[in-house]
């Protein structure tokens, strides 16, 4: 007997076959990953970034003052990596470690001006490399899709 994912991908002739990959959302989602970042890597490989760290500045900005221990999880890298990753992102120019004011023993990230102006620049290639998604979508679905995504992402941690 079929799964309800894989019967869905039968319906539209135009697709291959996934088989019995097509039961596996990890693979679903890393499919859909690939297409859109290949056409958004450009861009952050021209601001000196390597794949994922775009991700990792975008977080910085929105939680200044995020632990390197949060941004690893939040990213899903170990430790170590998540210290290269905000090597290279001071390196550029982009982001900061601070002395955090309440545990001196951690650092606090922050973007710099010139990251800030670089994720300017990134997020208006992502939001085209998206367009045709969003409008494929409309509002109600991609709140949804949003939602189910947040859904998943949140039962990761309760392994």
């Amino acid at each position: 007997m079929s799964s309800p994912l894989r019967s869905a991908n039968a319906v539209n002739d135009e697709h291959l076959d996934l088989g019995r990959l097509g039961d596996f959302i990890g693979f679903r989602l890393r499919r859909i990953q690939n297409q859109l970042s290949s056409a958004f890597t450009t861009e952050s490989v021209d601001h000196g970034l390597r794949p994922g760290e775009f991700s990792a500045l975008a977080l910085i900005s929105a939680n200044p003052g995020l632990s390197q221990v949060k941004l690893a999880r939040e990213v899903g890298l170990d430790k170590s990596a998540a210290v290269t990753v905000v090597d290279d992102l001071e390196r550029l120019g982009f982001a900061e470690r601070r002395r955090s004011p309440g545990d001196r023993r951690r650092h606090a990230l922050h973007t710099t001006a010139s990251g800030e102006a670089a994720l300017e620049k990134m997020f208006a290639r992502l939001e085209a490399v998206e367009q045709d998604v969003l409008n494929a979508l409309g509002p109600h679905d991609l709140h949804v899709l949003s939602a189910l995504l947040d859904r998943v992402y949140d039962s990761c941690f309760r392994r």
